[in-house]
């Protein structure tokens, strides 16, 4: 049997759970996963590796109409995310109406590589429902796979790992069979910081925010850490730190507490909150960002 390894890219609207899909397929928590939208801002490779195939994931920015140049840079993941790959997977759920995504989605139609509409949250919906929503994607996709599943309580998800590895092409693999991403601990850090912002702050606040790992020193007994949180407005930095601190101090705690179970170790974790007025319009502070 020949070694097969491609490219599975994971795209859809904001909360649609494609998130919580490649957790579970690539078995470890890579991607932010909240009820806000905008989770997800870089396209993060999960790699399932087996001794005859490899699947590499691309978890991309849920489909959002651009606001900011910040938007705007992540709507280009998700459109390299449908040109370089070898499966596509579009990510749906039960009460996601096809007419809203109409005008982005039949483009697809015209793919010639494999596409799995996986239809989530089924578990919250009745047969009558389901049908009418398998229906109205075979309308608007007639080539793609329809699935209905739920990602959170594992309902069809099984079935979804076996057809990839079916539909890949024959290649090497494209990365070493002992990694599991190709992000390095200090961007896994820095989503962890965004993701309690995220968590604890509300309106724009975790929107405006970028986390930069600026020292990651791994010491005999414990991980030294120093991160710079940056914001877009002078007001902005005043609703982080909070009255006498006590915002960061909280921010602080959650995060250091999730870090220390991710990097398996104890550590001291130092926060610091810069201004850099705009970020999210300036091209040049996006790319020095990673976007």
């Amino acid at each position: 049997m020949s070694h097969k390894a491609g490219f599975v890219n994971i795209i859809g609207s904001p909360n649609v759970g494609k998130s919580t899909l490649m957790n579970k397929l690539v078995g470890e928590k890579l991607s932010i996963i909240t009820s806000k939208m905008q989770t997800t801002r870089h396209r993060i490779l999960g790699i399932v590796n087996d001794d005859n195939y490899q699947i590499v994931f691309s978890d991309t920015p849920g489909i959002i109409d651009p606001g900011y140049k910040l938007h705007e840079n992540m709507m280009k993941f998700v459109s390299e995310a449908i040109k370089d790959a070898d499966i596509l997977i579009v990510m749906t759920d039960i009460y996601e109406s096809t007419e809203k995504l109409k005008d982005r989605i039949e483009k697809l139609a015209h793919l010639e590589i494999p596409v799995l509409v996986l239809i989530n949250k089924i578990d919250q919906s009745d047969a009558e429902k389901l049908v009418e929503q398998v229906d109205a994607w075979k309308l608007l996709l007639p080539k793609a796979e329809i699935l209905p599943i739920s990602a959170l309580h594992n309902l069809g998800a099984d079935f979804i790992l076996p057809r990839i590895v079916e539909l890949l092409p024959a290649s090497p693999a494209y990365y070493g069979k002992d990694e599991l991403t190709n992000r390095n601990t200090r961007f896994f850090i820095s989503e962890i910081i965004r993701e309690k912002i995220l968590l604890q702050f509300k309106k724009e606040i975790p929107y405006s925010c970028e986390v930069v790992v600026e020292e990651y020193k791994e010491e005999e007994k414990i991980i030294k850490i120093r991160a710079n949180i940056m914001v877009s407005r002078d007001s902005q930095k005043g609703i982080l730190i909070g009255h006498k601190g006590e915002k960061i101090k909280q921010l602080g705690i959650a995060s250091r507490l999730d870090i220390e179970k991710f990097v398996d170790n104890k550590v001291h974790l130092e926060l610091f909150i810069k201004v850099d007025k705009d970020w999210r319009n300036k091209e040049d502070k996006l790319k020095k960002y990673g976007y």
